[in-house]
């Protein structure tokens, strides 16, 4: 087993996932804040990683099942939190997101249930032979998911600091809309981009399901 540099990062992602989804439970809006720090950092080293991994010809077997399960592991751990408080406002603090309210279960269920369907079915097409690469919807629903859990976790660090220093003014009327909004737009993307590129996998693949091999 060999440690590169790319397969450090990753592992450090993976070991960085649970303070991410713990920090959020805590009262007061540094948690929140050093959350929404942390999280950034672990995309940034996303996309370190594949590209030290390429770069320096360090791609291994061990990175590319470690990658996989970082990105899951970070999507399963940030909607905890996130499904737990939009249900749970407090007397002070209203975390709800605007037009959805609480993170619907089946919203949970979808963007869970689809990350487990594309691991088996790529696990699936492996052992007759087909490699699934990720495609343009796959990476572009990624983006837009991960817009949304960093602006979410944003968004209660927020909505703490509003009750904490009781803020008024034109500027924090303008942000409490327009950082609601980009909550709410980036969470309908990542369920219409989820729905989306699993149905583009199931199509372009689909010759798999009658194979004989």
């Amino acid at each position: 087993m060999r440690w590169t540099l790319p397969n450090i990062l990753t592992l450090a992602r993976i070991c960085l996932t649970p303070v991410i989804a713990l920090l959020p439970f805590i009262q007061g809006y540094w948690p929140k804040v050093i959350a929404f720090l942390i999280f950034l950092a672990a995309g940034a080293s996303d996309v370190v990683d594949g590209y030290l991994a390429r770069r320096y010809k360090q791609v291994s077997e061990l990175g590319q099942l470690l990658d996989p399960i970082a990105d899951k592991w970070l999507l399963f751990a940030t909607l905890v939190p996130i499904f737990w408080i939009t249900r749970h406002p407090t007397i002070l603090v209203d975390y709800r997101i605007p037009w959805w309210g609480s993170l619907p279960v089946w919203v949970a269920l979808l963007l869970v249930g689809r990350e487990v369907l594309i691991t088996v079915f790529r696990f699936f097409a492996r052992r007759r032979g087909v490699v699934i690469p990720a495609e343009g919807p796959g990476k572009l629903k990624a983006v837009v998911q991960n817009v949304f859990i960093g602006a979410t976790i944003a968004w209660f660090a927020w909505k703490d600091a509003l009750a904490a220093h009781r803020w008024a003014g034109s500027f924090r009327n303008f942000w409490d809309k327009f950082h609601g909004a980009v909550v709410a737009i980036t969470l309908a993307g990542a369920v219409l981009l989820t729905v989306y590129s699993l149905a583009v996998y199931m199509y372009r693949y689909r010759a798999l399901f009658k194979s004989d091999r």
